[in-house]
């Protein structure tokens, strides 16, 4: 026979330092991912420098561009801009950063105006129809480098993790496409 212990309510200060930990915790860890890879970004979209005399705005002569604009040809049936292809890269390392390197790619300043903004310039740049495919892709796109990492410390296996990402990028793509064209043939192109 299983004798169980009496329940008894969790005191309220146990139940303060359990969540302040986690919190904490996870604020460590998601907290120095974003901030790596928003540096990371901002270089990339810092240098080189416009060159003198230039009317477009600096970004567009930036290491970012050059990435950005090159596998936008391979988002274009998505809907997506360069500016996206650039803020999909370390999305990749945590979702949460995709927002903050549109953020950065667009030149939104930060501060209490900034989510405001990011609507603001975003609701310009895109249609619905790319909208909704941006959200069709992180549905199903991996989740994050973590993520994988699991994978193959569960599977102890290289492959797995690469058929497992290789299946979320396919599935994310054709997600992302049907979304945008139905969209489109709707009339929110």
């Amino acid at each position: 026979m299983l004798e169980l212990p009496d329940y008894k309510m969790p005191r309220a200060k146990s139940i303060v330092i359990g969540v302040y930990t986690r919190a904490k915790m996870f604020l460590q860890r998601a907290g120095t991912t974003i901030f790596s890879m928003m540096v990371l970004i901002w270089f990339l979209a810092s240098f080189p420098s416009a060159p003198a005399g230039a009317v477009e705005p600096a970004i567009n002569y930036s290491l970012a561009a050059m990435i950005g604009k090159a596998i936008a040809p391979l988002l274009a049936p998505l809907g997506f801009n360069w500016q996206i292809a650039v803020a999909l890269i370390p999305g990749m390392a945590a979702r949460e950063v995709a927002v903050a390197a549109l953020g950065t790619v667009y030149a939104i300043e930060g501060g209490k105006e900034a989510a405001a903004q990011i609507g603001q310039v975003l609701a310009t740049k895109w249609s619905l129809a790319t909208a909704l495919s941006l959200l069709a892709w992180y549905i199903f796109a991996p989740q994050c480098a973590s993520t994988l990492a699991v994978i193959r410390r569960e599977t102890g296996s290289w492959k797995w993790m690469a058929v497992t990402f290789g299946y979320m990028l396919t599935l994310a793509y054709a997600a992302s496409l049907a979304t945008y064209n139905i969209a489109v043939a709707l009339g929110a192109g």
